[in-house]
């Protein structure tokens, strides 16, 4: 059962869903739920394709089968298609985000896709710690733009209340969170205090931050793109720093007291190594 039924303004319930507006932008004509025609509608003229070079398309979920060609991921890659179930927030936003950071996910698919050939080809377990990183990203990410290594190293070290409320004006003027993974985007029709997301943080000039949106975006796509196309990033967990997402200033309007970041049941403490 998805949240509340169909909304069309969903991108408007808050700023957690800035970065998506440009992509859904269309949908909010809609009275019901997309059909396969509203999905192909959102892919015309965009030129996507997967990082094997096919042009990408939405498709009806499969059987599940044995044959690992059919699974999720190789398909994107060898085919092209995406897999959507009907009237499912969770697959509309994914499909939103492939169409907002369509490098970053063609890169992802790809390495999960050689991951998946190479757990194939040595026999090993369903899943390994590189297929589990890319896999909670994709599901869970956040970028995190910012033009002050002050601020990225208090988010590395778990120091909530000094960066979102002692240096609040800071992060509002030099920092920029954006929501990449779609099980987040789901959670945040419905939000609730305990929402956590994990992010890779990029180094941005001041000038980033008077950019328009969708040209944000294009940057950030194409250095998240980088990163994941680099072997060496995304073969552990433990590599992705933890969100507090409710705790950015702007995403809740709780957070507007000093109090709320005292909760350390959700802006947890960094354990000692």
């Amino acid at each position: 059962m998805t949240p509340g039924g169909w909304d069309p303004l969903f991108l408007m319930r808050s700023a957690m869903f800035e970065a998506l507006r440009p992509a859904g932008f269309s949908l909010s004509g809609l009275t019901d739920w997309p059909s396969f025609g509203d999905y192909a509608n959102l892919l015309q003229d965009r030129g996507i394709a997967n990082a094997n070079g096919l042009p990408l398309r939405f498709v009806a979920q499969g059987t599940r089968t044995e044959n690992p060609e059919d699974k999720y991921e190789a398909r994107i890659y060898l085919k092209g298609e995406v897999q959507v179930r009907n009237e499912s927030w969770h697959d509309l936003f994914n499909a939103l985000v492939w169409l907002t950071f369509p490098k970053s996910k063609a890169a992802l698919n790809r390495r999960h896709f050689l991951a998946l050939q190479k757990m194939i080809s040595e026999g090993g377990p369903n899943r390994g710690p590189v297929q589990d990183a890319l896999t909670l990203f994709d599901e869970g990410g956040v970028l995190v733009a910012t033009s002050d290594p002050g601020l990225a190293q208090l988010l590395v070290d778990f120091k909530w209340k000094e960066l979102f409320w002692g240096n609040r004006d800071a992060v509002i003027a030099k920092m920029k969170f954006v929501l990449f993974g779609h099980a987040i985007y789901e959670k945040a029709l419905q939000p609730f205090t305990g929402v956590t997301g994990r992010a890779v943080i990029f180094s941005v000039d001041a000038d980033y931050f008077a950019a328009a949106l969708e040209q944000r975006l294009q940057m950030l796509d194409e250095k998240l793109a980088r990163y994941l196309s680099d072997a060496r990033h995304f073969n552990r967990t433990a590599e992705l720093a933890p969100v507090p997402i409710l705790g950015i200033p702007g995403w809740n309007a709780e957070n507007e007291r000093e109090s709320y970041y005292g909760n350390e049941a959700y802006f947890r403490p960094r354990r000692n190594a």
